[in-house]
């Protein structure tokens, strides 16, 4: 039985702590769950609003594009982008000065030069109309440099 002493010994400890924790009345605390962490949130898509079209204004016995009607056409190039599926009427005007059939062709000119530059931005020649009205359609019906300044333009028209 000499033998059986040291491995008694060497058992007696594990067995007793076993015991212990088997005997034990308090409840086995078991670590929370931790919640899953909140979703993240959606992104809200704001809706694309792009302007709509908007006139370009020519200098007088001009039909050259300026700045700003650069800056406009580009800006109407999008809308057309948009609305692929629209067709767009661009209608050439002129001030009161010159003869009806000088008028007519100034009108034309500046028409097909915003056309000319649409088509270079993308847009399609198809969907593209021009027409020259002249004189014929004042905006601002005055007879000085302000109203005729309104009245150098060309008309978008969405149809």
């Amino acid at each position: 039985m000499s033998n059986y002493k040291p491995l008694l010994r060497s058992l007696s400890i594990p067995a007793m702590l076993l015991l212990g924790a088997c005997c034990c009345q308090k409840p086995v605390v078991v670590a929370p769950v931790a919640p899953p962490p909140p979703a993240a949130p959606r992104a809200v898509v704001a809706p694309v609003v792009v302007p709509p079209l908007a006139d370009v204004f020519f200098d007088f016995d001009k039909s050259a594009l300026r700045t700003d009607a650069v800056e406009q056409l580009k800006t109407n190039a999008n809308w057309m982008q948009v609305n692929a599926s629209r067709k767009v009427l661009i209608e050439g005007h002129c001030d009161e000065r010159g003869t009806n059939e000088y008028n007519l062709a100034l009108g034309e000119r500046r028409a097909n030069a915003a056309k000319d530059f649409l088509v270079n931005l993308g847009a399609s020649s198809s969907n593209l109309k021009t027409v020259s009205f002249g004189e014929e359609r004042p905006f601002a019906t005055g007879h000085d440099e302000a109203s005729w300044s309104q009245n150098r333009r060309d008309h978008f028209v969405a149809e």
